[in-house]
Order: C-alpha cells, then sequence, then structure tokens
C-alpha cells in the first residue's frame, strides 16, 4: 500500500503547473527545499522517477503524466466530498469551477450573477476558451463544469441540455443581401465570408451548411480567431460572417449588425452542461444542474429576428427571445 500524503500529491500539481521548483513553491507558499523534498519523497515511495529536469523546465516523465493525472483525480474526490460533508451539516457552500467555449463568455457571467444570488454560499471561478482547450481541462479535472455545444467523444462525460443555440449570418446593414428573402446558398456562394478557425463548432457547422456550394465560393473564406473580430470586421463591410446568435445581442439592438434571412436558418444547436463522468456530483453541482434545467433558457441572451430592411432605430428590432420555427 502506497503511503503518499494529499500534500506530495498538491506539490505534484503545481510542479507540473508551473514547470519550475521555485515558481511551484511559491504558488504554494513553500521554500524550494521543501518542494524538492516533498516531489524526491513520492518518487521514492513510487520508486520511479516522475520528471526529467531540463534547461527549460520540469518535464513529466510517462509514470509522471499518470501520476498527475491520478492525483487530479484524487483532489477532486476530495473536494467532492467536503462540500458534501458541509452539506450534511447544513453549511450550503461549495466550489465550481466552470469552463465556456468563448461563444458561451457572452452570457456566462450573467448565468453566475443569477446563481450565486440564489446560491451565495456557493462560489464559482469562470475560465473562457477554444474548444478544444475546455475539453482538455474537463478532461485534467481543471474544471468541474463545461458549458459547450456538441459534447467531447474521447472520453465519458454527463451531458445534459439546457438551451437552444441558433447560429446565423450576419452582415452589415448596407450590405446588398440585408432586406431580401429566403436568401439560398447559391446567392450565399457569391459573397465574401468571414469564418472561425478550423476545429470550432461554429466553423464545422458551416462546412456542414454550405457542403454542397463550398467548392463555388467566389474567394476563400477569411480566417478570425475570436467572435469580436469577425463581428468588427463584418461592421467594417468586409464580408458576411455564420456567427452563433448568443454573440451579437448588443450589435443588433443598436443597429450594427443585421441577421440575414437565409434559408434553413437559423441552425438550432443546443448548449450542454458537462461534467467527466469520474466527477462526483456535490450538493453544490446539483444546484447548478437544476439551476440551469430550469432558469437557463431564460438566462441566454436576446437576439433579433431577421428584419427586411436596417430599423430606423433599436426600438425597431423585434427582442423575443429566439426564432419562429
Amino acid at each position: 500500500m502506497l503511503n503518499i500524503s494529499i500534500r506530495q500529491l498538491r506539490t505534484l500539481l503545481a510542479v507540473h503547473k508551473h514547470g519550475k521548483i521555485s515558481a511551484a513553491a511559491k504558488a504554494l507558499g513553500l521554500t524550494s527545499p521543501a518542494v524538492t523534498l516533498q516531489l524526491q519523497q513520492l518518487e521514492q515511495d513510487l520508486g520511479c522517477q516522475l520528471f526529467l529536469r531540463t534547461k527549460t523546465g520540469s518535464q513529466p516523465t510517462e509514470i509522471g503524466e499518470i501520476a498527475i493525472q491520478t492525483a487530479r483525480r484524487v483532489i477532486s474526490e476530495l473536494t467532492s466530498f467536503e462540500e458534501t460533508v458541509q452539506a450534511h451539516k447544513g453549511v450550503a457552500a461549495g466550489t465550481i469551477r466552470l469552463g465556456v467555449v468563448s461563444t458561451g463568455k457572452y452570457f456566462a457571467p450573467r448565468l453566475i450573477a443569477a446563481f450565486t444570488e440564489k446560491h451565495p454560499g456557493v462560489s464559482m471561478t469562470l475560465v473562457a476558451a477554444n474548444r478544444s482547450e475546455i475539453i482538455q481541462k474537463l478532461h485534467d479535472h481543471d474544471i468541474d463544469v463545461a458549458l459547450m455545444g456538441r459534447p467531447p467523444t474521447s472520453f465519458k462525460v454527463h451531458a445534459a441540455l439546457f438551451g437552444d443555440h441558433p447560429l446565423v449570418f450576419i452582415a452589415n446593414p448596407d450590405h446588398p443581401l440585408v432586406g431580401r428573402i429566403d436568401i439560398t446558398r447559391e446567392q450565399l456562394a457569391s459573397q465574401k465570408f468571414i469564418v472561425r478557425e478550423k476545429g470550432s463548432g461554429t466553423r464545422s457547422s458551416f462546412e456542414f451548411f454550405m457542403s454542397d456550394s463550398l467548392e463555388r465560393l467566389r474567394t476563400q473564406p477569411t480566417e478570425m480567431d475570436s467572435n469580436e473580430t469577425i463581428k468588427q470586421a463584418v461592421i467594417a463591410g468586409l464580408g458576411i460572417a455564420f456567427i452563433s446568435g448568443h454573440t451579437i445581442e448588443q450589435e443588433c439592438l443598436s443597429g450594427k449588425l443585421v441577421i440575414l434571412d437565409v434559408e434553413d436558418t437559423p441552425i438550432r444547436r443546443q448548449w450542454f452542461s458537462i461534467r467527466h463522468s469520474s466527477r462526483t456530483s456535490t450538493p453544490a453541482l446539483q444546484a447548478l444542474d437544476d439551476f440551469l434545467r430550469i432558469r437557463g433558457p431564460s438566462l441566454l441572451p436576446v437576439i433579433s429576428k431577421p428584419y427586411p430592411a436596417p430599423p430606423a432605430s433599436p426600438s425597431a428590432i423585434l427582442t423575443a427571445r429566439g426564432f419562429p420555427d
């Protein structure tokens, strides 16, 4: 039976995260010799070297990678156990590390504010990143919950649907397609497109929607790595874009962007709340699951319907949630 302490596991994770003994020591509030001793004792107990010391920092060995993954699971389970004990004693408390894909950052703060108002004893941290980074963080137990579209398939997860996610085509109000009804894919193919990077959920949906027309595109799409950059490019008249309807609330209300009336759109996807299958649920996580199921749809951004001409004022935009079926 291994005699490994929680302190040693935390030291292991700190060295891996920060790369150097000195940086790990600073993060842990310890001296460098103390961190070195903890790591050496752990390696002696295991009988294996966990890190290779290089000029650029400490690189985990093969067994080191396994130890790091195990340490993450152990710390995660202990945190869950602590929160369960607190809930059993009647203490409504806990911590949730929430991760969202880039599109989700437009509504995540609103969601967190509403949730913590109802559950003031629960503290939340937020990480926004691209899809691949959020999936990796979920896999590594660096976050407890991820809000995203398609659940990952590379490892087992628990996924719960909590709202619709419409994807739409947008343009500058002066664009010639604004005001047209039932714009076809063939008409779109003659336009200049601004798209997200390869691998993003929005890019995949765009390529699937335009699969029969991609070869007929007038020009190669211009690739940009953020929704904000894409919106500014469209506002500047550089082209049209396919984007999440939940990222354009303010621009539509101000009349800076217009949702085009393209046939078979909006494309409706879904938002999911996702946990690693090995992550034990806690009272705080269960409260978030219940909250998202009941309140989640009402906290998603307001988006406007396509309209036949640029509005004279923001009040001309129909601010119903969602689109007509």
